[in-house]
């Protein structure tokens, strides 16, 4: 029996991640005792701050270990309210939050709560690669904003209202953003909320789970901005700031029917998140932000070092990122070149497999993320597994002909 016969449409139509697809030929290349540099995974190398791991520990030793609420327990909820309140200035109260498995569950449920058959759902590119992938799970259809480098990666409030139907439902971005470290100013936000105040009808969802990873001087929520506020879902959690990636931890923040949506169909998929983990995210959002601080400053440390070896890079052309670990170097100057054996490199993703098998360094070509031109580099690694790496790249484009 062919799988495609009884495998849903749903599933068929689903693309493979393309950031895990390259973290798995990686590991199977280090399996067979090659030393492969992993850049393609968006994950801190850093350890859970001991403090939290500690309240993890606590939390077994008092016996959190039954199901928890649906939506988060009432003493989380109310550290992440304290937390949008301190930090951001933004007022939510526990019952407009919703705790679940990650980040990424969160933007799942939102688009399953809000998006129908044929709803657009506009997104800038580059976008993180799961994010057209969520709307073709809910039927929707993606309308891409395309940017460059030139612009930092940023869309304009021009480029948003012409992309503006009378279908569109949902606007969905990321600040800081992964793939490429873009972040968007209070002016910039400011700018797009005007369009949005046109249209009452478009709800806007805002990816902040870079918040803490950002070179500029403060994290800006577009919000803060009250006109559009109780039209915009704040998706956020705890693996990039706190190290805890694993713990699987995020939330949303939003309005009472958006919130309520969002619990029901938890209630019928998940339930409530991993109870220990909970209990741990209450002592990092409780207990400040030293390590995150710390982390803060490796990260740029190394961001200054990464951009300074992707210069030193004939045909690679790259920014300097504001916020997240991540470059996105235009690299389309190598399409059309060969390698050792004739194979001609025709896109991103080729020129990201050459580098895995030739240079062994693990990258993610830029047409998973909608823009072709480019590649994404974490640089979540030890400064030495950077050096390492960026030599590697450099001399395995410098063999391309």
């Amino acid at each position: 029996m062919s799988t495609t016969s009884y495998l849903s449409d749903r599933i068929n139509n689903l693309s493979e991640s393309a950031t895990l697809k390259m973290t798995k030929l990686g590991r199977e290349l280090a399996s067979k005792g090659i030393n492969v540099i992993s850049l393609s995974v968006g994950e801190p190398d850093f350890n859970t701050p001991n403090n939290v791991k500690d309240a993890a520990k606590k939390a077994l030793d008092e016996n959190y270990t039954r199901y928890s609420p649906v939506p988060g327990y009432p003493e989380l909820r109310q550290a992440i309210v304290n937390k949008l309140k301190n930090e951001n200035g933004l007022d939510y109260e526990p019952s407009q939050i919703v705790v679940s498995t990650g980040a990424k569950q969160s933007l799942s449920n939102v688009i399953l709560t809000l998006i129908n058959p044929g709803d657009e759902v506009i997104i800038p590119t580059p976008y993180w690669v799961s994010y057209s992938e969520m709307v073709v799970l809910a039927e929707g259809k993606s309308v891409f904003i395309d940017t460059d480098i030139d612009s930092d990666f940023k869309i304009t409030p021009e480029q948003l209202e012409a992309a503006i139907t009378p279908k569109t439902k949902l606007f969905m971005f990321s600040s800081p953003c992964n793939p490429t470290g873009s972040v968007y100013s209070k002016d910039e936000l400011a700018a797009l909320a005007k369009v949005f105040e046109k249209h009452p009808d478009i709800f806007i969802l805002s990816d902040e789970i870079y918040e803490h990873i950002n070179f500029i001087d403060k994290h800006e929520s577009i919000a803060q901005f009250e006109s559009i506020r109780d039209r915009v879902i704040i998706v956020n959690g705890f693996s990039k700031a706190f190290a805890m990636t694993g713990w699987r931890l995020g939330y949303i923040a939003a309005n009472k029917e958006i919130a309520a949506a969002n619990d029901k169909l938890q209630g019928q998929t998940t339930s409530g998140t991993c109870s220990i983990a909970q209990r741990a995210g209450i002592t990092a959002y409780n207990d400040g932000l030293e390590s995150v601080n710390e982390m803060k400053e490796a990260f740029l440390r190394r961001r200054q070092l990464v951009y300074d070896l992707l210069n030193d890079i004939p045909g690679v052309k790259t920014n300097l990122p504001e916020g997240a670990f991540y470059f996105f170097p235009e690299i389309s100057s190598f399409f059309g070149k060969k390698d050792a054996q004739g194979n001609v490199i025709k896109d991103s993703s080729d020129l990201a497999l050459y580098l895995l098998n030739e240079g062994h360094v693990a990258t993610v070509g830029g047409d998973s993320f909608g823009n072709n031109n480019y590649i994404r580099l974490s640089y979540a690694a030890s400064d030495e597994a950077l050096k390492e790496a960026l030599r590697r790249i450099k001399e395995a484009l410098g063999k391309l002909s």
